[in-house]
């Protein structure tokens, strides 16, 4: 079975990744949606965290995006692992397209990643975080006062503090910050 899984993942072929049908697992809350990720992603399955279209909103402001196809399989092993979404969610309607959950502004000396509600501030020349806002989460603060100042390769992740969906969503634009600013 996991075969399958790493035959269909391996499409690098972005025009093909989008003709494949998808769907939405929509969960009552944050942990639930960080914890169906890993355990997914981990399990080989091809799937991504997006910010849900507000005609299927539903619990938390983040769903799970997957090929449709795979809807029998991803059922089982959520329900194996004692994960219930809230619901399926096919996506039929181009309208209907999740939004992705990044964007980034280059500041010519800085670049600026946002993610949902929280920002992260880099300065390009010393890869050091130099600000970062938003969010409305009680952690936002005190993950701001262990991350700025510090180089992007040392600074601590938000995952390790927490599941609010402020420090999830910093976690994603800290490692994207680590993709651009950082050499492979």
């Amino acid at each position: 079975m996991l075969k399958f899984f790493k035959k269909f993942r391996l499409s690098s072929d972005k025009k093909k990744d989008a003709d494949v049908e998808k769907g939405f697992l929509l969960f009552e809350n944050t942990s639930e949606v960080i914890r169906a990720e890993e355990l997914l992603k981990k399990a080989g399955f091809p799937v991504k965290v997006k910010a849900p279209p507000p005609e299927v909103r539903q619990g938390c402001d983040m769903v799970i995006e997957f090929p449709l196809m795979l809807k029998l399989e991803i059922s089982r092993f959520l329900e194996e692992n004692n994960l219930r979404p809230l619901s399926l969610v096919p996506v039929e309607d181009p309208l209907l397209e999740p939004v992705d959950m990044c964007r980034v502004k280059d500041f010519g000396d800085y670049i600026m990643i946002h993610v949902a509600n929280m920002k992260i501030t880099v300065d390009k020349r010393n890869k050091a975080i130099v600000n970062i806002s938003g969010g409305g989460c009680p952690d936002v603060p005190f993950l701001a006062s262990i991350m700025v100042g510090k180089p992007l390769d040392q600074t601590p992740e938000p995952r390790a503090f927490g599941h609010t969906l402020c420090g999830y969503t910093l976690q994603l634009a800290l490692e994207e910050a680590k993709k651009r600013c950082l050499p492979s």
